[in-house]
């Protein structure tokens, strides 16, 4: 999260406390194990969580508070957070799925690592 932009900070340090999240695609939609079917999948993931939040402003509120937290802080306030909202901790793993299903299919490490460094050479 060193250099991720503030307007990602927050839903990233909540993807990596809640996990992987979004509905699995289909055989015939699966993207690509390239930049572009990367960029893809987080761009769907992405945009489905910004819908979920917007509909969701408590589990919102507390991801954009996790932003602005040191890691393990942030960590622990969205673990406290999520284990009494359990309902919204799985939406939202279900939300991300994607992207751990293109780990699995693509038989890669791609993580929020590589996905923050894809963002971070986008905005530069």
């Amino acid at each position: 999260m060193k250099s991720i932009g503030w307007s990602m900070r927050p839903l990233l340090v909540g993807f990596v406390a809640c996990g992987a999240l979004a509905t699995s695609p289909t055989a015939n939609s699966a993207p690509a194990c390239t930049a572009a079917g990367l960029a893809s999948t987080v761009s769907s993931v992405t945009a489905a969580a910004g819908q979920y939040l917007d509909g969701h402003p408590d589990a919102n509120d507390a991801l954009t508070q996790a932003g602005s937290q040191a890691p393990e802080d942030a960590k622990a306030s969205l673990r406290s957070y999520f284990m009494g909202h359990s309902d919204q901790y799985f939406a939202l793993q279900n939300i991300a799925r994607p992207l751990s299903d293109l780990r699995a299919q693509c038989n890669s490490d791609v993580g929020l690592t590589q996905i923050a460094a894809l963002l971070q050479a986008l905005s530069e």
